[in-house]
């Protein structure tokens, strides 16, 4: 049997790793680590743990030493794609649930880098027509989109009949389901089947104690965008992300909601490991929203300094703004304004040779702009 020059049967590509370094690790998982390291091997992490016990177990490799603090890449659990200016990567963003209202805004998180769930969306108001043409496009944009990623459904109708059976089309396709209960009452979408742990919801107005005992008991996350939205979700017991619908600083917008020191922890996890339970990304191998051993290296690096003090509290109400370098599989994601030589070295020392090269963050495509008949023409339901 023929081979590759230069392959030897049996053999594999030799794995890269890297060491980063920061005078906190923050696994958000577990315990921050002061003067701590993580190891990536290709695209997971391998080791956080003591910077001198990972340094000493790699004494080959030249770590690369950030300022500040490591944490895990931020999640944007609503981000509207055919809005967001990007790459939100400047922002320590890593991955999202991007609403797609078009094919073409549907390969924006692919094209910038980014992982998450594309959410395919369906504004249809009218029976008839849902049933005539667009059930069957739905259908076809799910089987046919040109999307490396996961794909989902984004159930925005304000028809009760094609809001059922959005909920049946994402059971028969196993995908995830995004809605906003403004629309609807949260009692109407548990009727309908929709509220699970297989679904989010983003919300623009406070929910009522009812409405918040019913999602605790699906199992449902709400993804939060406004203070006026928080109201009676950071008791702890609710399951919450963190969403900018337009695109911008998912942290900025947590430290939005902070009315208490004791809410700094639970707004922090709600941008990390809560994002990731809304896209359903915060179990198994590869999983996202924390550092641990297997989780994918995802991860974002702030030039604060903690000291003493609280590392969760530092990073929410002084991190906004001051994202250094963003790593998404552990490749480090350009930032607007830098070029592909830069990045990933802005504010550090040592080398990265070992990072495996650089990811760009491409601008979306805006399918609205005048003119563009080619992008209405493959507008979705």
């Amino acid at each position: 049997m023929p081979t590759r020059a230069g392959r030897t049967i049996g053999t594999r590509a030799r794995a890269t790793v890297s060491v980063h370094c920061a005078p906190i690790v923050l696994p958000v998982c577990g315990p921050p680590v002061r003067d701590g390291a993580i190891v990536v091997r290709n695209d997971r992490i391998a080791r956080v743990g003591p910077r001198a016990e990972i340094v000493a177990a790699h004494p080959l490799l030249t770590p690369v030493h950030w300022p500040g603090m490591i944490v895990p890449g931020l999640i944007d659990a609503h981000l509207r794609l055919d809005r967001a200016a990007a790459p939100v990567s400047a922002y320590g963003v890593t991955a999202a649930g991007g609403i797609a209202a078009d094919l073409d805004a549907a390969s924006t998180l692919g094209e910038a880098g980014l992982g998450g769930v594309t959410y395919l969306e369906t504004r249809c108001e009218d029976e008839d027509r849902w049933e005539d043409e667009a059930r069957d496009r739905l259908i076809t944009a799910i089987r046919e989109v040109d999307h490396p990623g996961v794909i989902g459904i984004a159930a925005h109708s304000s028809d009760p009949v094609v809001m059922e059976d959005l909920t049946v089309l994402s059971r028969t396709f196993g995908l995830r389901l995004h809605v906003e209960p403004g629309r609807h009452t949260v009692a109407f979408l548990d009727e309908v089947g929709a509220l699970d742990a297989g679904c989010h919801i983003a919300i623009s107005r406070p929910l009522d104690e009812a409405d918040r005992k019913l999602l605790r008991a699906r199992g449902t996350v709400v993804a939060i965008s406004s203070p006026f939205a928080a109201d009676g979700l950071l008791d702890g017991e609710s399951a919450i992300a963190i969403g900018t619908r337009t695109g911008g600083d998912p942290l900025a917008v947590a430290r939005a909601l902070s009315r208490a020191p004791e809410h700094d922890r639970l707004l922090v996890e709600a941008v990390t490991r809560g994002g990731a339970r809304a896209l359903g990304m915060d179990e198994g191998p590869g999983r996202l929203g924390c550092l641990d051993r297997g989780g994918r290296a995802d991860f974002a690096v702030f030039a604060v300094e903690a000291g003493e003090r609280d590392p969760y509290t530092v990073l929410l109400h002084e991190g906004p703004g001051r994202c250094v370098a963003t790593f998404v599989g552990g490749r480090a994601s350009r930032r607007p304004g830098e070029t592909a030589r830069d990045t990933g070295h802005s504010g550090a020392t040592g080398s990265t040779g070992s990072t495996g090269g650089t990811r760009g963050g491409g601008g979306a495509r805006d399918a609205g702009d005048a003119g563009d008949a080619d992008a209405r023409s493959r507008r979705l339901a």
